[in-house]
C-alpha cells in the first residue's frame, strides 16, 4: 500500500483568501526589508574580513573546549571547523580558527593571534599552528559584490528560462516569488541575527533552484490543463493545477524537511547557518509557488489557447472571490 499524506482526489480553494494571502506576502516583505535597513545583517568572517589560523595537534579536537577557552578573550565571531583528511595520520588532528576582524582594525593584530595561540595551548601545550592566514576588508568587499552577481545572474538566468519554456506570465509570477522568498529569508536572519556569511549565500542560491523546482512542477500541469480545459475559469484551473499536484509537494518538502531538521539538531554550529537558511527556503518556497507566483499570473492573465494570441488582461483580483 502506497504513502499518501493528502487524499488522491483533494478539492481545495487556494485562492479562497487570495487578497488576503498576497497581501500578508507583501507586508512580509515590507517588514522584512525595514529589518534588515534598521537592524542589518550579521556579516561572517568571509564579508567583514578577518584571521584564519591553523591548528594541529595530536589530541582530538573537540569545537566546544576550543571555544570555551577563546570566548574569554572576547574576539567577536569565531568560527572553529574540524579539518578531515585519509592522508593525515592517526594523531593528526587539524583544525580551522577563523576571526573576525577587530572593530577600527585593517586586520587581527599579532598579539591577538599570540593570545589565541597560548588560549589553544592550554589545552595541548604541544599543538602546532602550521599557517595563519588574513582576509582584509577589500577582499571581503569584492567577495560581497561576486555574492550579489550570483545571485543577480540567478534570477536573470531563471527569468529568461522561464519566459522561454512558458510565458511572460509565468517567468513574473516565477521572480517574484523567488524575490519573495530571499527577502523573507534575509529579514529573517537580519531579525534573529544568524551569522551571514558565504555558506549563507550558497544556501540562497540553493533556495532559488528549490522553489523554482516546485513553482515549474506546478506552472508545467497548469499549463497543460489550460490546454485541457479550455471554458474553464482561470481561478478554477489553477486550484485543479495545485491539486493535482499538491500530493507531489507535500511530499517532497515533506521529506526534505525531515532531512533537514536531523542536520539542524545533529549538524553542529559550523553548519547551522546554512541548514536554517535552506529549512526556512522551503518552508516559503513551498508557500510562494501557489500564494506568490500563482497569484501574479492569476492577476496579470496568462492565454487559454498556446496557438493564439493572448487575449490580455485575465482574471483580476477584483474577481477572485466571486
Amino acid at each position: 500500500m502506497r504513502l499518501k499524506l493528502v487524499p488522491q482526489d483533494t478539492n481545495f480553494d487556494f485562492f479562497k483568501y487570495a487578497k488576503a494571502t498576497f497581501g500578508a506576502s507583501v507586508v512580509a516583505m515590507i517588514l522584512s526589508i525595514g529589518i534588515w535597513l534598521t537592524m542589518g545583517l550579521n556579516f561572517g568572517i568571509d564579508f567583514l574580513g578577518g584571521t584564519t589560523i591553523r591548528t594541529e595537534s595530536t589530541q582530538a579536537v573537540d569545537v566546544g573546549e576550543y571555544r570555551a577557552v577563546l570566548d574569554p578573550l572576547g574576539l567577536g565571531d569565531v568560527s572553529i571547523t574540524e579539518v578531515f583528511d585519509p592522508t593525515f595520520d592517526e594523531d593528526q588532528h587539524v583544525a580551522m580558527v577563523r576571526i573576525q576582524a577587530q572593530e577600527g582594525a585593517e586586520a587581527v593584530t599579532p598579539e591577538t593571534i599570540t593570545a589565541v595561540e597560548e588560549a589553544l595551548r592550554g589545552l595541548d601545550p604541544e599543538m602546532t599552528f602550521p599557517s595563519v592566514e588574513s582576509v582584509g576588508p577589500k577582499v571581503s568587499g569584492e567577495l560581497i559584490q561576486t555574492a550579489l552577481l550570483a545571485v543577480g545572474a540567478a534570477l536573470a538566468a531563471l527569468l529568461v528560462y522561464i519566459w522561454l519554456r512558458f510565458e511572460w506570465q509565468f517567468s513574473v509570477g516565477a521572480i517574484a516569488a523567488l524575490v519573495h522568498d530571499i527577502v523573507l529569508t534575509i529579514g529573517v536572519f537580519s531579525l534573529l541575527q544568524i551569522r551571514f556569511d558565504l555558506a549563507t549565500i550558497a544556501a540562497l542560491l540553493t533556495i532559488i533552484g528549490y522553489s523554482i523546482n516546485d513553482t515549474v512542477v506546478i506552472f508545467d500541469r497548469l499549463r497543460e490543463n489550460l490546454i485541457k480545459y479550455k471554458q474553464r475559469a482561470l481561478r478554477d484551473v489553477m486550484n485543479l493545477s495545485a491539486n493535482e499536484t499538491l500530493s507531489r509537494t507535500l511530499m517532497t518538502s515533506g521529506t526534505t524537511l525531515i532531512a533537514l531538521i536531523a542536520l539542524l539538531v545533529l549538524g553542529g554550529d559550523v553548519i547551522r547557518g546554512f541548514v536554517f537558511a535552506i529549512f526556512w527556503g522551503v518552508i516559503v518556497g513551498t508557500y510562494s509557488s501557489i500564494y506568490v507566483a500563482k497569484n501574479v499570473v492569476l492577476m496579470i492573465g496568462v492565454k487559454r489557447d498556446w496557438s493564439k494570441p493572448s487575449s490580455g488582461g485575465g482574471t483580476q483580483f477584483a474577481n477572485i472571490d466571486a
